[in-house]
């Protein structure tokens, strides 16, 4: 079923709105993407995307005010991990979507796009 939008208050709208922007950011899908495969510390997402602490936990503290993720602190280390499963399920149809317009924008410029082919393996 789906939901009634126009029914939301002006504070709901306002929550989803922030959650859209909290996306709306490449290096924050990009620790999204890391986070999925299980928990991460700022230390492990700064070696793993080579920005500073500064920016990483810059952007680890919008997506944790936003509800998309959530944080543990064990000792002196603070694990992250994906707080609202929905959200990769949201990423996924995006990203599919913009890869069906990506393939067909590239299909009008005449260009055909050849299927994936697994690392390691040679094209025939």
């Amino acid at each position: 079923m789906a939901f009634d939008r126009l029914r939301l208050s002006d504070a709901a709208l306002e929550m989803v709105a922030s959650r859209f922007r909290s996306l709306g950011e490449p290096t924050r899908l990009k620790i999204l993407s890391l986070i999925e495969g299980g928990e991460m510390t700022v230390g492990q997402l700064v070696g793993r995307l080579g920005f500073s602490q500064a920016n990483i936990s810059k952007h680890l503290k919008v997506l944790t005010e936003a509800g998309i993720l959530s944080r543990r602190v064990q000792g002196t280390s603070v694990y992250y991990s994906i707080g609202d499963p929905v959200i990769l399920k949201i990423c996924d149809v995006v990203c599919d979507s913009a890869a069906d317009a990506l393939k067909s924008r590239a299909e009008d410029f005449g260009y055909r796009l050849m299927p994936k082919v697994a690392r390691g393996k040679k094209r025939s």
